[in-house]
């Protein structure tokens, strides 16, 4: 069961995340993903949009090996090192998430990922 509560009052405006998730139920964390496809390579080095898009496919093999889809998901920590990528994964992630139930999430600029090609890693939980 998952509660959403997008835009409580007194609280700013969202671009595709809820405020706060309520849930229950059995909780998957899905370690940071990054844009690495099934082979180990890295897919689009300078392309933000291309590494969101792998970074969101990867996120949604992890969840479907543990029995869960992206609509399960009540939250999302993202790494950039770059915000003006930040528009690239927003599209990415909107291919991604549903609209209607956007997880809670968090945004963090980091000087740099594991991988000095890496412009994007995505974290989630989840819950069924």
């Amino acid at each position: 069961m998952q509660e959403h509560y997008v835009r409580p009052d007194g609280l700013p405006p969202v671009n595709g995340y809820s405020h706060a998730v309520a849930f229950s139920g059995r909780m998957l964390a899905v370690s940071g993903q990054v844009p690495l496809d099934s082979e180990g390579k890295l897919v689009g080095e300078d392309d933000p949009g291309a590494q969101a898009r792998q970074v969101f496919a990867n996120l949604a093999a992890a969840l479907a090996a543990a029995g869960a889809e992206m609509q399960h998901v009540v939250k999302l920590t993202i790494y950039l090192t770059n915000l003006d990528d930040l528009g690239a994964v927003r599209q990415a992630r909107d291919e991604f998430i549903s609209p209607d139930r956007p997880p809670a999430s968090s945004l963090v600029e980091v000087s740099r990922l594991v991988h000095p090609a890496f412009r994007v890693e995505i974290e989630a939980l989840a819950v069924t």
